[in-house]
């Protein structure tokens, strides 16, 4: 099945794509060294495999289309196909096809986004600082960039929050370690602590998404609950028992909490969201 694209693409930002913006300019060639990288370039991480696989392709078969490039500095300045210019530098290329057009910065900065989001799909940590950085440097509201690559306001919002994890989250999203459904549901988490703490403990158990909801649900709805007796008057869970509910917790793979309604007196509360999680830990239980 074809990976459905996101956004309009830059029809929607330029009124024409940039391959038709450049159509009427006739290819040149330049020196490689003559251009330089584009700042707004939302990706920060290049693949290193698909880089490789890049350069083996350029090798092979060589350009099939022209990069597209800006005078800049003296020089120039890439719009499209950063990732071939960067393949050709490491394959030894001293000159790069190219198509020279006169875009000012905010086309560039539209350009070098809706070109990521829609051919190589960005991580979430990108795509989100791809978005904060574009409507700091222009001033749009979340609405009116959401307009310009045709995409829901919500979405614009979503990848944008998730810049309200601690850095320790972020990077995981970054690496792949967590997706970008686990980093939503820690978001449900008030405490970055707290968040820090479950992303290690879905990297180490390998929690899915479901679960990490679950977890964060329980733990907001204790949270919120009313109490049916002053704290105080509730015994404190030693680290010990704080220690056991997290071994079981690793173990089930769900929330379960030791309640401790008096001296040497609880319960184990164990919770499941679905038949299937019911099904699981209920075998767990058996052995």
């Amino acid at each position: 099945m074809e990976k459905r694209r996101l956004g309009k693409g830059l029809e929607a930002l330029l009124g024409v794509s940039v391959e038709e913006a450049a159509a009427d300019v006739p290819p040149s060639q330049l020196p490689v060294d003559l251009i330089e990288t584009n700042p707004f370039q939302p990706r920060r991480d290049f693949d290193p495999a698909e880089m490789d696989a890049l350069k083996r392709s350029l090798q092979t078969h060589g350009l099939l289309q022209p990069i597209v490039v800006r005078p800049s500095n003296g020089g120039y300045q890439v719009i499209a196909g950063e990732r071939r210019l960067r393949a050709a530098k490491d394959a030894g290329w001293k000159e790069i096809p190219v198509r020279i057009v006169d875009f000012n910065d905010q086309q560039t900065f539209e350009a070098a986004l809706v070109e990521n989001l829609q051919r190589t799909d960005l991580n979430p940590i990108e795509k989100a600082q791809g978005f904060r950085d574009y409507l700091q440097q222009y001033g749009l509201t979340q609405e009116e960039l959401a307009k310009r690559v045709g995409l829901d306001r919500a979405t614009i919002s979503n990848f944008m929050r998730l810049l309200e994890l601690p850095p320790e989250v972020q990077d995981a999203v970054r690496a792949g370690q967590i997706s970008n459904g686990h980093a939503r549901a820690l978001l449900g988490l008030d405490d970055p602590e707290r968040q820090k703490s479950l992303c290690r403990e879905i990297i180490r158990n390998g929690l899915s998404v479901r679960a990490v909801e679950q977890m964060v649900k329980a733990e907001r709805s204790r949270a919120t609950a009313p109490n049916a007796s002053p704290a105080k008057e509730m015994p404190t869970k030693t680290h010990h028992v704080q220690a056991i509910e997290d071994e079981l917790r690793r173990k089930f793979m769900t929330k379960i909490e030791i309640r401790l309604t008096g001296k040497d007196k609880g319960q184990f509360v164990i919770e499941f969201g679905s038949n299937d999680d019911f099904e699981r830990i209920l075998e767990h239980l058996r052995r």
